[in-house]
């Protein structure tokens, strides 16, 4: 029996950049349904399955922002590529910091999305398919049942965070480097090394600054590293 096809839901208020979303996602083997609003875009994933959202930043009513902080505070998970028309930094961390996966700034390449798209797939895959506990210190990432925990409390991690922490902790005691860790968790042969160290940031929040003992380190020049406090 043939899988189930990808749903994506784009979420865009300007109708021209929607139906051409929607058209190339489904010429590129997506299952492609598309609202114009963030309330919209809340109720359609309260009523249906969706793998991905594609979701534009600047919308009225309900931007983007709000959408995704509304959805991860309900419990819902689902993958968000944001679409933003502004490339400075504080736009972007902001979607970052809501529980977005990524972003892809306009005026952009359809190509460019579709890539995108299918590694975020990749790494929530990823994230959900393996059966082995990975552990470091009092660090626990359970990866059949996708959680994690320190001192054994579970943290809230999105699949990214997640899939950039089990990346570090697999490779416990060895310094990543961002160009390594942009290739291996976001599938980015090039790429920003902001989007890295505002991941990092998000998982010191969550890993290290509630207990007594670090365990993420950067080694200053070179990259990242996680390793058992001494």
């Amino acid at each position: 029996m043939a899988a189930d096809p990808t749903v994506v839901l784009v979420v865009d208020d300007e109708p021209d950049l929607r139906d051409l979303l929607t058209t190339s996602l489904r010429f590129a083997g997506f299952d492609a349904v598309s609202v114009a609003s963030g309330r919209a875009a809340l109720d359609t994933l309260a009523e249906r399955r969706v793998d991905l959202v594609v979701m534009d930043v600047m919308m009225p009513a309900m931007d983007g922002l709000t959408a995704v902080r509304r959805l991860r505070a309900r419990g819902d998970d689902v993958p968000v590529l944001f679409l933003t028309a502004k490339d400075e930094a504080d736009d972007v961390v902001a979607g970052l910091r809501v529980g977005g996966d990524d972003y892809v700034t306009k005026p952009f390449r359809l190509a460019e999305v579709v890539a995108r798209i299918e590694a975020i797939l990749r790494r929530s895959s990823a994230a959900t398919q393996s059966d082995t506990t990975i552990r470091v210190a009092d660090l626990e990432i359970d990866d059949d049942a996708h959680e994690v925990r320190r001192g054994g409390h579970i943290l809230d991690l999105t699949p990214t965070e997640f899939a950039l922490l089990r990346y570090l902790a697999t490779n416990a005691g060895r310094v990543l480097s961002k160009t390594q860790l942009l290739a291996a968790v976001w599938g980015y042969d090039v790429g920003d090394g902001n989007l890295v160290e505002t991941y990092v940031s998000y998982l010191r929040r969550k890993i290290d600054a509630p207990f007594d003992a670090p365990l993420i380190h950067t080694k200053r020049g070179i990259g990242y590293v996680v390793k058992e406090p001494r």
